[in-house]
């Protein structure tokens, strides 16, 4: 099976990144500068999560992202 080649999100370097023990990062630098990033809080989720939004996804569980209602599920 060939590895899924992905960008690193901190440096942007393309490589098969998964199949290392630092994926989807390409190393233990870049996944340092990016948990450094969630820590001193440059990164952060911009909404709270609302009953409304978990309701969605139970609505659509057991689906394939790209399966209809009409297609099963």
């Amino acid at each position: 099976m060939e590895n899924l080649k992905v960008k690193c999100p901190t440096c942007k370097r393309v490589g098969e990144w998964f199949a290392t023990e630092y994926g989807p990062f390409c190393s233990k630098r870049c996944r340092l500068i990016d948990l450094g990033k969630w820590l001193s809080e440059e990164y952060a989720i911009s909404e709270s999560l609302h009953p409304e939004h978990v309701t969605q996804y139970e609505d659509s569980a057991g689906k394939q992202p790209d399966q209809t209602d009409e297609e099963g599920g």
